[in-house]
């Protein structure tokens, strides 16, 4: 009878350790009632013994039946398909819940979520599920498994991992690189933050990318003009007061900025309020960094006075605009800007913004801006975006129309979950298109790999703010700083590229390849 009880209790273990997440709870339970086998062993309390038994395989049951089949832990979900993973036990303890999400109109997708493709957010802090670490999506044409948790990396099933530019890593990448899977690339941050994304040899490890670009799969360059109505606000503060306060000596421009060092070097002045260049005291309300972020209405009553407002991006890049373009013309203020190469592309109409690189010298423009400032009516015609008859740039009605993602708008998924659903359907199709390969290789051909090139992104060499980089001193802090940087990470994308070429499995080798590289340069056989 001991042994038979005991041969139960083993099997019981073993059944547990398969059908449910194993925790030190039920291992606390099962370890008491192997104190009563023992008990039961030396002759007493055998029908207690049973009895318990009983009840624990009644709990085993109740445990096991108590999940839905779509919200059962991977590993339950796969025991009848095990050769779909490796390894097998990296999911015991996660789930994948089923929830109630907007299905587009051509979602057909029936499947269980054991059969559907794993999307693997790389940057867990950027999941946009809440509150665990898993949820299946259902988007426009299929569904999809998307988690952040790491133990997936090497699953069959897990068919793309998704990166955010200013956390990606050389030296983190996920290695080896499985040839089965897709990388995609989210970026919507300023260039300065990974110049890594470059260079060609970084943005080529990615299939698919989401970036400020234009050209990229699922671009995001509108990201802080929330919409059409945001621009046509009524001037906050009429031309006449702001004259008036100028009369009284306010400046007609304002700067205000608070990181400093960055590679765009915008080093200029006016009433600077910021911790850049600071020469006036900012009120002690509006001290808070969070008062100009959520565009608080102190905030924005402050810095509607100015005409102008010297608007100098951190990082200069094609397609690269933020707040401190949109927000001035929100406002109804005139933006004096520095960034993007390509901004008279999205602006209202060609006489919205006053464009710094149009001008030869500081002083040239200082000269415009004081002409404009004693000229009601030129300044004036700046201002005429603000009547909707008067924007008149088709490309910026168009995308504001048609983008697929919106900012603050319930109707459209944010841009987070939007190319997430992007990637989601590119992986099913490209799935697919394998499958059916596979099965007819002479009838059908296999699905073209699809590879980012530097349009994605490529961002250029930064350059000093005024001037040519051969005038700047040997110690110049931002020529010590930036130029640097942006080679460095050249470096680093070789390398990770050598490392993925030779099939590495430990990103830590990077600074080795790096070298190697050096040296075969050197001896010009690179």
């Amino acid at each position: 009878m001991h042994f038979v009880i005991t041969s139960l209790y083993n099997q019981l273990i073993q059944r547990v350790a398969v059908c449910v997440p194993f925790e030190e709870s039920t291992k606390t339970f099962l370890d008491a009632f192997a104190a009563v086998l023992k008990m039961a062993g030396r002759g007493r309390m055998v029908p207690c013994a049973c009895l318990g038994l009983f009840g624990v395989l009644c709990w085993v049951w109740v445990s096991f039946a108590s999940f839905p089949d779509d919200q059962l832990p991977l590993e339950a979900l796969d025991a009848v398909d095990r050769a779909a993973f490796q390894p097998q036990s990296a999911l015991s303890e996660m789930e994948f819940s089923s929830i109630s999400s907007y299905r587009g109109p051509g979602n057909r997708d029936r499947r269980i979520n054991k059969e559907l493709p794993i999307l693997l957010w790389w940057s867990g802090g950027l999941f946009p599920h809440f509150p665990g670490d898993s949820e299946r999506i259902d988007c426009a044409t299929s569904s999809c498994l998307v988690t952040s948790n790491r133990k997936v990396q090497m699953y069959k099933r897990t068919a793309s991992i998704i990166f955010y530019g200013t956390d990606f890593r050389a030296y983190e990448a996920p290695l080896p690189r499985l040839r089965h899977q897709t990388w995609a690339l989210f970026h919507e941050e300023s260039p300065m933050n990974n110049y890594f994304l470059s260079h060609g040899p970084g943005i080529r490890l990615f299939n698919y990318t989401a970036t400020f670009r234009r050209e990229s799969d699922y671009p995001l360059t509108l990201q802080w003009l929330p919409s059409l109505d945001y621009l046509l606000q009524p001037v906050a503060v009429p031309l006449g007061e702001k004259n008036r306060l100028r009369r009284e000596g306010l400046a007609p421009v304002l700067y205000m900025q608070s990181h400093c060092d960055v590679p765009s070097d915008r080093n200029r002045y006016v009433d600077s309020y910021g911790k850049c260049l600071n020469n006036k005291p900012l009120p002690e309300n509006l001290e808070n960094t969070a008062t100009a972020t959520g565009e608080e209405s102190s905030f924005m009553n402050f810095v509607a006075r100015y005409k102008f407002h010297l608007a100098l991006e951190n990082g200069l890049c094609p397609d690269y605009m933020t707040e401190k373009l949109w927000r001035p013309l929100h406002q109804g203020c005139v933006p004096v800007y520095r960034g993007s190469s390509s901004v008279a592309d999205w602006m209202p109409n060609d006489h919205s913004v006053i464009i710094i690189d149009h001008f030869p010298s500081p002083k040239s423009l200082a000269e415009f801006l004081k002409r404009l400032d004693e000229n009601d009516d030129e300044y004036a015609r700046y201002l005429e975006f603000k009547k909707p008859s008067r924007i008149t740039n088709t490309r910026l009605l168009e995308a504001l129309e048609t983008r697929e993602w919106g900012v603050n708008d319930m109707s459209k998924p944010n841009y987070l979950n939007g190319f997430e659903c992007y990637v989601c359907d590119q992986e099913n199709a490209r799935l697919a298109a394998e499958r059916t390969y596979r099965k007819a290789p002479n009838k059908n051909q296999p699905p073209k790999p699809k590879m980012a090139n530097n349009s994605h992104m490529g961002c250029p060499l930064p350059g000093p703010g005024y001037g040519h980089v051969t005038d700047l001193p040997t110690d110049d802090g931002w020529l010590q700083i930036w130029p640097q940087d942006y080679w460095q990470s050249l470096d680093q994308a070789e390398g990770l590229e050598s490392l993925i070429r030779h099939n590495e499995s430990d990103p830590s080798l990077l600074w080795k390849h790096i070298q190697n590289m050096a040296v075969s340069r050197a001896r010009g056989k690179h």
